[in-house]
């Protein structure tokens, strides 16, 4: 009889009680350890569902509650099972929630025959309002979204900010004298929208720009001040199409925007030959291999023009049957559990990073992570470095105007963190390119690269994104403020407008065209 049995058989005799019982027991089980160090893993690599419901279910009436799982491995696990929020938990909710990673009943690996290809980028469908992806296509994200071109009437470079300390403005000053544009400062970002004379004289003021360089404090960094500056932005004419190339200057230090201006400054455009790209995509378990495929996907677009892209995959503790890229420059990482990323790349790994002055990266995100990569994991330098991250939460602001969210796509838990790629610019990086929050990953971010690589400017395959998901979600700019309702919610419509460049828009990465899809 294990200990948890002779726990019941006190009780047995007190499970019609009041609740306070049954709360007194899974205390002392708690206090006691027995709800930790009862389980056996003996029919497989985790414990099984039998096993989890006879040490927890104490009044064996088949179904868990919260209460039950106090002080054991799996009291936060537990909202994940309770999908429906009734506060009860079958055994058939706990078998479902496993199946989505590959665990058995039993506690064993699912073995299922893993479908697996490798698409030619020509393959992909390209997509639009009229002509959606398929439930299939959509859930690989093996599509890519439609852009065009949209005119800017415009020449003029100009920057606007809501900075007051003298470095920043200083940085800013340098800046639209080497663009010999100029620069306009109002005194909060945030809340421009709500004072119409002074949005109407700065909107009166961009009518002949080509250009917008926004900088905003870290603290004016937040979701609505992104979605106010594209409603200003489109409102130049009268479409609801952005009418500027717009690029997001941010730093979370003095020193390191110093060096993002003055690197936008002194920056050369990278020679077609000279693209050193690499890619670090995720595997989290052996059925989930979108990351990886798109990986395989920008190896056969780059090869195309000669150019070899290295991959650095990261797998998960459940991607043991998973397949791997197998050429040259392939570096297939293993991490022991789940909530492990990676903090130091092996050496070989790390000279690749180093030498690359392209990061394209896939796969799932929190606040402090991209692609299992952790923001303590990044180079001490990426001067130069162009960083384009499909994952959620990639340019997450500190202070957020949405609802804290406790779990992001693939099960992590989120906490208040520095962005991954705000530390990326705090370490050099040129320019940097992901979402404030849920990403849709490569259909969104392959446009960008595609722009970049035809020899645009960053401002332009910006422009170009954030219209092509304004037409594809056919919003118009009185739709792109959250209002008190949005701010309610954990994904609003708007959230497919929070992506965010960072860098100066008029940055280029290469003068002519490299990849051809």
């Amino acid at each position: 009889m294990t200990r948890v049995e002779l726990m019941r058989g006190l009780f047995s005799r007190r499970l019609n009680a009041p609740c306070v019982i049954k709360r007194l027991l899974i205390f002392l089980l708690a206090v006691c350890g027995l709800a930790e160090s009862s389980f056996s893993q003996s029919a497989g690599r985790y414990p099984s569902v039998a096993s989890i419901f006879d040490d927890l279910d104490v009044d064996q009436d088949q179904v868990l509650t919260k209460v039950e799982v106090v002080g054991s491995r799996y009291a936060n696990q537990y909202r994940r099972w309770d999908v429906d929020g009734d506060g009860q938990v079958s055994r058939a909710d706990v078998i479902k929630f496993r199946k989505r990673f590959g665990i058995a009943a039993d506690g064993t690996q699912i073995k299922t025959q893993v479908r697996w290809a490798i698409p030619n980028p020509s393959d992909l469908p390209v997509v639009d309002r009229d002509h959606p992806p398929s439930r299939e296509v959509a859930g690989q994200s093996a599509y890519i979204l439609r852009t065009s071109l949209h005119p800017v009437s415009g020449e003029q470079y100009v920057i606007l900010t809501d900075h007051t300390g003298d470095r920043y403005l200083a940085a800013l000053k340098r800046l639209a004298q080497h663009h010999e544009g100029k620069m306009i400062h109002v005194e909060h970002l945030p809340s421009l929208y709500e004072d119409a004379a002074q949005w109407d004289k700065v909107q009166a003021q961009l009518v002949n720009a080509r250009f917008v360089a926004i900088a905003p404090q870290q603290s004016s960094f937040t979701e609505n001040t992104l979605l106010g500056m594209w409603k200003l932005l489109a409102g130049i004419d009268s479409d609801s199409m952005i009418d500027v190339w717009p690029g997001l200057l941010i730093a979370s230090n003095e020193e390191a925007f110093d060096e993002l201006v003055d690197q936008s400054i002194h920056s050369h455009t990278v020679l077609p030959k000279s693209v050193k790209p690499l890619a670090i995509s995720q595997v989290r378990n052996s059925r989930e291999t979108r990351s990886l495929q798109k990986a395989g996907l920008l190896r056969k677009l780059f090869e195309e023009e000669g150019i070899k892209l290295p991959v650095v995959s990261i797998y998960g503790a459940q991607a043991d049957n998973a397949p791997e890229l197998e050429e040259a420059k392939t570096w297939n990482l293993r991490l022991k559990n789940d909530r492990q990323f990676i903090r130091r790349f092996p050496v070989d790994v790390i000279a690749e990073l180093n030498s690359a002055n392209l990061w394209i990266m896939h796969g799932h995100g929190i606040p402090g992570m991209s692609c299992s990569v952790d923001i303590d994991g990044l180079p001490e330098s990426m001067t130069g470095t162009v960083v384009l991250s499909g994952s959620c939460f990639s340019a997450s602001p500190w202070n957020s105007d949405l609802p804290r969210m406790t779990e992001a796509p693939g099960g992590y838990d989120v906490e208040k963190r520095d962005a991954f790629l705000l530390r990326a610019i705090d370490r050099g990086a040129v320019l940097a390119f992901g979402h404030q929050r849920l990403s849709t990953g490569f259909p969104h971010l392959y446009p960008v690269l595609d722009a970049l690589l035809e020899g645009k400017t960053a401002g332009q395959a910006y422009q170009e994104l954030l219209n092509a998901l304004i037409d594809y979600r056919g919003l118009e700019p009185d739709d792109f403020l959250l209002s008190d309702t949005d701010r309610q919610e954990t994904k609003p419509l708007q959230n497919i407008l929070l992506y965010v460049l960072i860098g100066d828009p008029a940055f280029r990465l290469t003068t002519d065209e490299v990849v051809k899809p």
